[in-house]
């Protein structure tokens, strides 16, 4: 737990030391805000409940986002520079290079997330909402982020280089997300593999209403583990050749 404790205060301490942390935090600040504003808030009048609905559906599109862009040089750019072999080479086992990055790109993530807590609290200026549908929403737009990263960490562990580990983990969130199209494109029993496959739609939607979806949970905890043991294998691989 120290080694993994290290790793993951060295990639917090990459994303703050660097321009490129500070330019996604800013970016999804940003997006979030103008999205809220504009087609949440919109400028009818609405219920509360359809408003925050409404933040997380948009807040989960620019969540995907960072979390490919956050990880696309956890292990790519150290081997473009030449770093990653020193990890490699160093006393430190695969799994704990692999939960060490994903948890300090999480960590960083969550603190993204964190700070847009103020759109949904501007909702209480003039309407009503339960604390409790703010939780559930955000523990599945954290849960969502941790799946997003941890295809983000596979895809950075067996790409050459930052572009190619983005394209390929963007590439393997698009095949998930299309998941419900397939689904309604073909027959039982395809059509519910395809539907339960997709990361968006029927795991996600239920959090944004405000109800805690134990399936959703199981699924990205699912996720998580076969990306996190993909890359660990890929890692594992690279050290015997």
């Amino acid at each position: 737990m120290k080694t993994i404790s290290l790793l993951v205060r060295r990639e917090l301490r990459a994303y703050f030391d660097t321009a490129w942390g500070w330019v996604i935090l800013a970016l999804v600040l940003i997006l979030d805000g103008l999205l809220f504003n504009a087609f949440a808030l919109g400028t009818r009048e609405r219920y509360s409940a359809n408003v925050l609905s409404d933040f997380f559906y948009f807040s989960s599109g620019t969540t995907m986002i960072a979390g490919i862009l956050l990880t696309m040089r956890l292990i790519a750019e150290e081997r473009q520079t030449g770093t990653f072999t020193l990890l490699q080479t160093a006393p430190i086992s695969a799994h704990e290079i692999v939960l060490g990055k994903f948890l300090g790109a999480f960590t960083f993530l969550a603190i993204i997330t964190a700070l847009t807590a103020y759109m949904p609290a501007l909702i209480f200026v003039h309407g009503r909402l339960s604390l409790g549908q703010i939780l559930v929403g955000y523990t599945g737009l954290l849960s969502l982020g941790a799946a997003t990263i941890a295809i983000g960490t596979f895809a950075s562990a067996i790409a050459r280089n930052q572009l190619l580990a983005a394209v390929l983990g963007a590439g393997m969130l698009v095949v998930l997300l299309l998941g419900w199209m397939l689904g309604q494109m073909t027959e039982p029993p395809l059509n519910g593999v395809f539907s339960y496959s997709a990361i968006f739609d029927r795991h996600f939607q239920p959090f944004m209403k405000g109800r805690l979806n134990i399936e959703g949970l199981v699924y990205y905890g699912s996720i998580c583990f076969g990306f996190l043991l993909l890359a660990t294998r890929s890692l594992q691989l690279r050290r015997l050749t």
